[in-house]
């Protein structure tokens, strides 16, 4: 299991998030939750990007990082 921010492309199954509830509720409307499988798009210096069948996120690293895969 790794941080999401540390994830390289390709696709993956959350198995755990924690963080901030305001930030967990979005993520959650958005339907990305434990059990979810997304795709790491790809990477920036301080975000990455996922998909979610056909819709499209860029998640800051320090959200990522409380998200495991």
């Amino acid at each position: 299991m790794q941080a999401l921010s540390s994830a390289a492309q390709g696709v993956y199954t959350i198995q755990w998030m924690f963080g901030v509830p305001e930030i967990l509720d979005q993520l959650h409307d958005w339907e990305i939750c434990e059990g979810s499988v997304i795709r790491v798009i790809t990477k920036y210096r301080d975000a990455v990007m996922i998909g979610n069948g056909d819709r499209r996120f860029i998640l800051e690293n320090e959200v990522a990082e409380r998200i495991r895969v």
